[in-house]
């Protein structure tokens, strides 16, 4: 098959509707029949290194323009082996029918075939490879921006929440940080069997003692930071109702934007219950699947906020619409994102096009190495926010230097 270049490629469709191109309703003025002549040559991989593992997805094409995205590492099992074995099915497809190619295999119809983080990767680098192909950011193929930049919320947290020299040490430190992020999520310290009498690591619930020390300790917490940064609670889906509706209205006084993941994953009428009874808003969505897993928290009233993971639940498009849903119903949307700063930008991308947004999570974004894994030429969060950028795709460019220093031991650049 002839190669050809960018920029041969780019001239020929020139003047054309990057909205047009993909939905293919005009084909019959498309110039000289280029349109529908990309096509997938490759899927390549490659693992980068940092307090998680981090799963890179490359499309490549026949007119030398490749996509990049990232889908789930640690602690994920097989998502770079399942990446590859869907590799043939897309191999000489065209990788502007992104919906078409990610709905027409049975891995992402909840079934027990599905592969949803691999095809979430996989669908997320395509939508890079489009913009870049239609010489547009990607956030444009999905409707336009609302914003020109996203607000980011951390994990930077006190010490000890139950002593007040260390919660203002933390407050201290944490608003001269460069990148001024102004959200922070705090976990759930628990008790021990050592302290706690009433503690018991299988069970759902907290002792009165265990409940106590976290209200107190985020009361704290909340003094020692005032009102100009906000706070969230991030559970781990590991508490039963009526735990949950306590913790909930022990955190009225901190006024946290919500209180995430208090009960197991799965949807019951727990939810509704909680929410309706709970005075502070009610997350959750980063194990969903699909949007089909959203629609009874959604359609009941049983969260505030939908928090989806664009790496688990189908890249951008099939999140666009989980949020359109939410949005129908007035819900806003936030996201989980624990990736690399491929995928914080990447969802920052994809935020931009979301109507009622709030904000996005990051474990980066703090000048360290791994903000220099892209190419930048100014820091990439400043006053909490990151800059929407209006290059082709998601207008990323990896630095292979700075990569090739963080792979996995026995990794090579692309495989």
């Amino acid at each position: 098959m002839k190669l050809r270049s960018r920029r041969s490629f780019l001239t020929s469709m020139a003047g054309l509707s990057a909205t047009a191109l993909l939905a293919g309703s005009t084909h019959d003025t498309m110039l000289a029949g280029e349109y529908g002549k990309v096509k997938i040559t490759d899927i390549k991989t490659m693992m980068l290194n940092g307090p998680r593992t981090y799963t890179l997805v490359k499309v490549e094409t026949d007119a030398g323009i490749s996509g990049v995205a990232e889908a789930y590492g640690s602690p994920g099992l097989g998502v770079r082996e399942a990446i590859h074995g869907l590799r043939e099915r897309f191999i000489g497809q065209d990788p502007l029918q992104i919906d078409r190619l990610y709905t027409g295999y049975r891995y992402t119809d909840g079934s027990a075939h599905a592969q949803q983080r691999a095809m979430s990767g996989i669908e997320m680098a395509l939508w890079d490879l489009a913009g870049k192909v239609l010489d547009v950011p990607t956030h444009t193929l999905l409707g336009g921006k609302f914003r020109d930049r996203v607000r980011l919320y951390d994990h930077h947290v006190p010490k000890d929440y139950n002593d007040k020299i260390a919660c203002k040490d933390w407050a201290d430190a944490v608003k001269e940080r460069p990148n001024g992020i102004s959200i922070h999520k705090f976990g759930v310290p628990r008790t021990t069997a050592s302290n706690d009498i009433g503690y018991d690591p299988s069970n759902r619930l907290l002792s009165s003692k265990g409940l106590s020390m976290l209200i107190d300790g985020y009361q704290n917490a909340r003094d020692a930071l005032g009102w100009e940064h906000d706070i969230m609670i991030g559970c781990h889906w590991e508490f039963d109702l009526r735990t949950s509706i306590d913790l909930a209205k022990g955190l009225e006084s901190i006024k946290p934007l919500w209180l995430e993941d208090p009960l197991p994953v799965a949807y019951s009428e727990s939810w509704k219950r909680l929410s309706l009874m709970s005075p502070v808003p009610i997350c959750t969505g980063e194990n969903w699947m699909r949007r089909a897993d959203a629609l009874p928290f959604i359609e009941n009233s049983a969260i505030d906020i939908v928090h989806p993971d664009l790496r688990n639940s189908g890249g951008f498009l099939e999140n666009k619409r989980l949020a359109d849903l939410a949005d129908l119903h007035f819900l806003p949307t936030a996201n989980h994102n624990t990736g690399s700063i491929i995928n914080g930008m990447a969802t920052v991308n994809w935020a931009a096009s979301i109507r009622d947004y709030l904000a996005c999570e990051t474990i980066f974004f703090d000048g360290g190495w791994m903000d220099d894994v892209i190419v930048h030429d100014k820091p990439l969060c400043q006053n909490g926010f990151v800059e929407v950028t209006d290059k082709p795709g998601l207008g990323i460019e990896l630095d292979p230097d700075v990569v090739r220093a963080h792979l996995v031991e026995g990794e090579k650049w692309w495989g």
